[in-house]
């Protein structure tokens, strides 16, 4: 027998901003946000190469992100939230909560990206932390998804570092930009968010343990933030 759940609904995420020690989480502001984002996302090759998995972009101008950015700012679903470096001082990438289910406490995080600039630096695992403990310790989410192109080893990589469990490939789930998308499935139960959470909290006070390592993975993976 299943587990009797006897909630029926759930909030929706409804907040303005998450912070962390280096990273700062605030609602999309397309005129005061758009100049970084567009310059640490196209300024080279290098850093339009992010789009390459995205549904959208690379954008032919700075007027053209800022278009797009209008249209997610009224979006409730996906709700867009732009990401800040604390140490950069800069908007360095974007982050959505998505696919949310408050019939069933569930969400996604997804239409994350992040410039090049910070790739590999502590603001994914902290951005992913304060929307994780938003959900699972404000709203008591049961549930949260992690989705991408099953191409995209980086993002497959960054999910199972982070704590989320592989769950399967959706053949043909979707078309981007014309193309078959495989989707790779992963997520992260209420159950489990408590170890995971004191799993973040070791590595924030000891930034040279391995992440993927704390969460159970035993491979030989001992850096990468």
């Amino acid at each position: 027998m299943g587990t009797i759940i006897s909630r029926t609904e759930w909030p929706a995420p409804d907040v303005e901003r998450l912070e962390g020690k280096h990273v700062l989480a605030r609602r999309l502001n397309p005129d005061a946000d758009v100049d970084d984002l567009y310059e640490l996302s196209h300024a080279t090759e290098q850093y339009r190469e992010l789009w390459r998995f995205m549904s959208y972009g690379p954008f032919a101008s700075k007027e053209e992100m800022h278009t797009w950015l209008c249209s997610c700012v009224v979006s409730r679903d996906p709700l867009f939230f732009t990401i800040v470096s604390k140490d950069h001082k800069r908007c360095v990438g974007m982050y959505a909560i998505m696919n949310v289910s408050t019939r069933h406490g569930r969400a996604e995080l997804g239409n994350i990206w992040y410039s090049p600039l910070v790739q590999k630096t502590i603001v994914n695992t902290e951005a992913t932390y304060v929307f994780l403990s938003y959900l699972f310790d404000a709203l008591q989410y049961r549930r949260v998804e992690w989705k991408c192109d099953n191409r995209n080893e980086p993002s497959k990589y960054a999910a199972l570092r982070l704590g989320f469990s592989y769950e399967g490939l959706f053949r043909q789930h979707m078309v981007v930009k014309g193309e078959n998308r495989d989707t790779a499935w992963f997520a992260m139960i209420d159950t489990e968010w408590p170890e995971r959470k004191k799993n973040f909290q070791r590595y924030f006070a000891h930034p040279g343990l391995a992440l993927r390592k704390l969460h159970g993975e035993h491979e030989h993976l001992l850096l990468d933030r």
